[in-house]
């Protein structure tokens, strides 16, 4: 374990210099033991993440992003304050920041590392971010933005470094050798490969395995409302603007309700014009897509494949619901559906672990049976169009907890 102090040996100073830094520098990280931990929410991190907002939100090339646009408004004042009277402790007590946070994204979804690194910052704490290592633009934006702005919050710029190299195990080593807490996303293989590192005795990790999530639509209270453009707006927003590859990115359809085939031909045929007008197809996408089925096809007899127009959307009826279907991954817009008239009858598959999300439209009443059935799964119920709504009660950790430490004073 590296010492409490700023002189690193000949050898970390080589395992440093392999680093890319996006923001800060390996004296940055050399500096990190020596950094005094803050209070949740102190006012010069909100200050600093509502210039971020407003940077972001103003950014030309931002705007053509919509999830930075999202992480954006997830950090202007306003939404901030809430999550301060939501979360911040109110007794006796000195809540602080448990010290360096390491957080290791997910490489397939953009965003995800701003997020964490927000998070870490908004608990008082210092953070070293791995950023994801395909050169995605949103990251340089993001990137950017920051750097601009520590310009004008010196006091902030300590606690913030985002770095970027090749997945070597002497560098996670080093890394996780500062870490009084490791936030590791991207799944069971990449928790697997950082476990290898060890951390100090008395650090702690957080880990995001591979999850997947479901939507249940109410068809009677679908047609009903009859919204069905801003509908199929709010799928697509969970799952095509991500390629489906957020664990919070629906990949099972169930629908509930009497009118199920009336409102999946509505349903498919608003998704489907809104994917034609915006989404960028790749010719891989139908070809990975095409194969996933056949796969399906082949070795299950409880299936149907559905014809549709194209390759834009690919549909599989599914006449039973097993984990085995659930295990075969495939996205840009390739769903399971699912006709239930009881909701019980998902008990065993939301009794795997795995299960992450419920985006939902209709009466969440009743979901209330499933919920309190003993289920070891689902995390989180939300409307439709939430599901990929970040939040610090996430995976079923309350992250407040989690990445602060607490001064117990006696009244």
């Amino acid at each position: 374990m590296i010492p409490m102090q700023q002189n690193f040996n000949r050898e970390e100073e080589r395992i440093l210099d392999q680093i890319d830094y996006l923001v800060g520098n390996s004296q940055s990280i050399k500096d990190l033991p020596l950094l005094p931990t803050q209070l949740p929410f102190n006012d010069p991190i909100l200050n600093f993440l509502q210039d971020l907002s407003h940077e972001l939100m103003s950014d030309p090339k931002a705007k053509q992003y919509p999830e930075i646009v999202t992480l954006g408004f997830w950090i202007r004042k306003a939404s901030l304050n809430l999550l301060k009277k939501r979360f911040l402790p109110h007794d006796q007590n000195i809540h602080l920041g448990i010290g360096v946070v390491f957080h290791i994204a997910p490489s397939n979804v953009p965003v995800n590392f701003a997020y964490s690194l927000i998070t870490g910052l908004l608990l008082g704490n210092a953070n070293i971010v791995r950023v994801p290592s395909k050169p995605f633009l949103q990251v340089e934006i993001i990137g950017k933005a920051i750097n601009k702005l520590l310009m004008q919050h010196e006091a902030v710029r300590p606690y913030i470094i985002l770095v970027r190299y090749e997945k070597l195990k002497e560098i996670n080593d080093l890394l996780s050798s500062l870490a009084d807490v490791r936030v590791i996303w991207g799944g069971d293989a990449t928790i697997a490969d950082l476990r290898r590192s060890p951390l100090p005795p008395r650090s702690t990790e957080i880990t995001f395995a591979d999850r997947y999530s479901l939507a249940i639509i109410d068809t009677d209270v679908y047609l009903s409302e009859g919204d069905f453009k801003r509908v199929a707006q709010n799928f697509y927003n969970d799952t095509y603007l991500s390629d489906q590859n957020a664990c919070t990115s629906p990949k099972l359809v169930v629908w509930v309700g009497s009118k199920k085939e009336e409102a999946k031909q509505i349903f498919w045929e608003h998704l489907h014009e809104l994917v034609k007008e915006k989404y960028v197809f790749q010719p891989i996408m139908g070809v990975n897509k095409l194969t996933t089925a056949e796969l399906l096809a082949t070795q299950f007899n409880n299936i149907k494949i559905i014809k549709t127009k194209d390759n834009l959307l690919s549909r599989v009826q599914l006449f039973k619901v097993t984990a085995e279907l659930i295990d075969f991954k495939e996205n840009s817009g390739f769903f399971l559906e699912y006709d239930c008239d009881d909701l019980m009858h998902l008990k065993d598959l939301c009794s795997d672990r795995r299960v992450q999300t419920i985006g939902f439209l209709g009466d969440q009443k009743i979901l209330r049976s499933l919920l309190l059935s003993g289920v070891k799964g689902i995390d989180r119920v939300v409307p439709l169009g939430k599901t990929m709504d970040f939040d610090l009660i996430w995976d079923g950790y309350n992250l407040v907890d989690r990445l602060t430490r607490t001064i117990n004073v006696p009244i």
